[in-house]
């Protein structure tokens, strides 16, 4: 859902994205969770907000190579990855 800090641009190109993920046959929800975070992740990388890194694992259908560290950090402790961190069993 459009934020009343996203500029006319954001806006834009989150109904771009969401109805792009519905053509493709995902859910209203979906879509629009993706297109929120993938409209998110833009405006960190242009630091136009004050949270500078994701505090999730990122848009699902961002390929690995172009995930954060923190968010490859977050995947891994979610699925229990061994060796992710200090705290190795």
């Amino acid at each position: 859902m459009p934020r009343g800090s996203w500029s006319k641009k954001d806006e834009d190109q989150y109904k771009h994205i969401k109805d792009s993920e519905k053509d493709s046959g995902t859910s209203t929800d979906h879509a629009e969770e993706i297109a929120a975070r993938t409209v998110h992740k833009q405006r960190r990388k242009e630091r136009r907000t004050k949270n500078k890194t994701s505090k999730g694992t990122g848009n699902p259908n961002t390929s690995l190579d172009d995930r954060t560290k923190q968010e490859l950090y977050i995947m891994a402790k979610k699925t229990h990855i061994y060796g992710r961190s200090n705290g190795q069993r």
